[in-house]
């Protein structure tokens, strides 16, 4: 589908019911010119029951640019998106295609308008080859003309400069190639608007920097491409302007070149908001963790760790970066008693009440490392899987990890009442009560309920995993002010993230795992993103420290 473009900037009309930039029932196309926009939504609605997710949302996006969507946790970025690719269905308002009313009920209808998202979670079958994945689900007879396929790949890789194999099995590719086969499917269905949800949260900086350079290839193609993204450098580098969302409201769009992260910061938030992240300097401590030779093989067989040694101390923040797979999640499942290891040691050094206690944790449940007197917490990735339970309140979660201690058949819910709200209270948590289900809190409030129980029992080890993944500024610096003050207080913190400038910023020393093994330690204060990235595909070289 072809569109009309000029490159032509004016004054946006406003919404004639809410007044905030965007569209009016008489604009046509964005500005109120006669230039229609790849896509624009007008007043656009969108409930969950008494959840307003969008509230009369009017947006615009133009053929030959990137725009990239912020907006705070549960602002309705991913909401709207879902409208526009057929997974939603609005309650109200309109969507425009090349300036005409369009309906869209289902991903089928978004990619005949030539609309394709690409999702964070890769939809892909792994047993498929390349070829057999971007062909999965288009109409035709059950023969696929395999040398066509092939040829139209390599012609759409030539294009925008993908480097990909088409007969190259799911199983055996890194993510980006996964994500290139995410891309080029939605291409190959004739897609001239993109959507990515994070398209860059577990990739190397390497990586991340050869899709910065497609994109901007699709771009000038003429393409519409919208991102959404909570890393403000990604946005201020990679995108032509930015359009903020806040509270499931449209606040406006800028020019990227007329803007800055402390402005866009102030959009999404509705404040100021300091964008610095915290070191203190904090005499290193004693040893408090030391794992040795540490090797996890999966049921399947495959090795997840190959003898993965270090230490973490007291005082300090220990960063663990690696792209996806590479055995972080193994790592800290294993020290948490949650995955079973094959050989090695996990040592844990700490005090109880005065009394020094000396464990090795390997092969031991988490109820018994509780019961040895060792103090360590942990935050899963998977904070309404392993960490809380959706259906429970703040109460009841609270008291997951303390009814045990009970005396008699009643649990007295008084402590875990109070602990409820002091978390509550202390981390400014947004929640109808302390007796609603922890499913109704945005990402962000169920992070700050997870970590904020984990801390009250005062960790000499906290293990944290992807513990801002998904969350807004605001929330995660709240997050990172959690974790200085473990730090301050002596604890030993093992951070796993993947945005590698908060790594950098954040914490004391890095390690970098690469094909579950250990490829570097790296001193945080002076490394450089470019090295951790060649650590993270083992082309580098780290002293462990």
């Amino acid at each position: 589908m072809a569109f009309a473009w000029r490159s032509r900037v004016c004054a946006l009309r406003h919404c004639s019911i809410t007044g905030a930039p965007g569209c009016g029932p008489g604009a046509k196309g964005e500005c109120g010119t006669n230039n229609p926009n790849a896509i624009e939504v007008r007043n656009l609605t969108k409930r969950f029951g008494e959840v307003v997710a969008n509230n009369k949302v009017c947006l615009s996006v133009r053929r030959g640019e990137i725009l990239a969507l912020l907006g705070e946790n549960g602002s309705g970025k991913t909401t709207l998106m879902n409208m526009l690719s057929g997974i939603y269905f609005p309650d109200e308002g309109d969507i425009l295609v090349g300036g005409e009313p369009v309906v869209i009920r289902s991903p089928r209808d978004a990619y005949a308008l030539g609309i394709g998202m690409i999702h964070q979670h890769f939809k892909l079958v792994d047993v498929f080859t390349a070829a057999e994945n971007i062909a999965l689900g288009l109409e035709g007879g059950p023969v696929i003309d395999r040398r066509a396929l092939a040829r139209s790949i390599r012609e759409i890789s030539g294009r925008y400069g993908f480097d990909i194999d088409p007969d190259k099995k799911v199983y055996d590719m890194s993510v980006s190639e996964k994500q290139t086969v995410e891309i080029i499917k939605v291409l190959y269905r004739g897609a001239d608007i993109l959507i990515l949800d994070e398209p860059t949260a577990v990739l190397t900086p390497q990586e991340a920097d050869r899709l910065f350079a497609v994109l901007r290839s699709m771009r000038d193609d003429g393409k519409a491409v919208v991102i959404i993204t909570h890393k403000l450098g990604e946005v201020m580098a990679l995108s032509d302007r930015v359009a903020v969302l806040r509270k499931g409201s449209y606040v406006g769009s800028v020019e990227t070149a007329q803007t800055s992260p402390q402005a866009l910061t102030e959009m999404m938030v509705g404040r100021a908001v300091a964008l610095d992240i915290d070191r203190p300097e904090v005499q290193r401590g004693e040893e408090r963790l030391k794992v040795v030779d540490l090797t996890c093989i999966s049921a399947e067989g495959v090795t997840m760790l190959d003898k993965v040694s270090f230490s973490a101390y007291g005082g300090e923040i220990l960063g663990i970066a690696g792209v996806a797979g590479s055995g972080q999640k193994e790592l800290c499942e294993a020290i948490a008693g949650l995955c079973p290891v094959q050989g090695g040691a996990i040592l844990y050094a700490g005090q109880v009440g005065g009394v020094e206690v000396h464990e090795n944790l390997v092969g031991k449940s988490p109820m018994e490392i509780i019961k040895k007197g060792v103090a360590l917490a942990f935050v899963p990735e998977d904070r309404l899987g392993m960490g809380l339970v959706a259906g429970m309140d703040v109460i009841d979660n609270m008291l997951l990890k303390s009814y045990r201690g009970s005396r008699g058949p009643f649990v007295d819910r008084g402590p875990a009442r109070a602990l409820a709200q002091q978390v509550v209270d202390r981390l400014a948590v947004v929640t109808p009560g302390l007796t609603a289900p922890v499913r109704r809190m945005s990402g962000g409030n169920v992070q700050k309920v997870l970590v904020g129980r984990e801390i009250a029992s005062s960790p000499e080890v906290l293990i944290t995993a992807y513990p801002v993944r998904g969350l807004d500024i605001n929330s995660s610096y709240t997050i990172y002010h959690l974790l200085n003050e473990q730090k301050q207080r002596g604890a030993a913190v093992l951070f796993v993230g993947e945005d590698l400038d908060v790594l950098l910023e954040l914490c004391d020393r890095i390690l970098v795992l690469c094909g579950g093994r250990v490829s570097g330690v790296v001193d945080a204060r002076w490394a450089g993103k470019e090295q951790i990235g060649l650590l993270m595909t083992q082309t580098g070289k780290g002293d462990a420290q």
